[in-house]
């Protein structure tokens, strides 16, 4: 599962059991229960296509977080995703099997492209300017 902010770029990726909806939801909360109390100050919206595994995405909207779905073969509606994986595909080549690879390899994977200046972002990383809106959310 690809997760990709939208305003500072930060990415987290997340090797899933499957793609059944449960595994989605599963991995989903352990991702919001990270941000302990404060999640919706860090999550505001979530977007996600239309397969199946997000079947149970709306759920989240009883947490306070808005939740939208992209437009069948819209791929360009998630955008800074797309670039996120297609980053990825940097370590693991086309044809490859994530399978292949473990939990803590996505982790580095991460942090390799979290570490990486962005020109959008004005040559700052996304992992700087993240832990800077986390100290700036939990701070308050």
């Amino acid at each position: 599962m690809t997760i990709a902010e939208r305003k500072l770029r930060e990415a987290i990726w997340i090797k899933v059991r499957d793609h059944s909806a449960e595994a989605i939801d599963k991995a989903l909360a352990a991702v919001i229960d990270r941000f302990g109390d404060r999640y919706n100050e860090a999550f505001k919206s979530i977007t996600g296509d239309n397969g199946s595994e997000f079947a149970n995405l709306s759920r989240i909207e009883e947490k306070g977080i808005s939740v939208y779905f992209t437009h069948p073969y819209s791929s360009y509606e998630k955008g800074t995703n797309e670039c996120h994986n297609r980053m990825l595909r940097r370590f693991i080549p086309k044809g490859k099997s994530i399978n292949d690879y473990s939990a803590d390899d996505l982790l580095y994977f991460a942090d390799k492209i979290n570490h990486l200046p962005r020109k959008i972002l004005g040559y700052h990383t996304p992992e700087e300017l993240f832990e800077k809106e986390l100290d700036r959310i939990y701070a308050s």
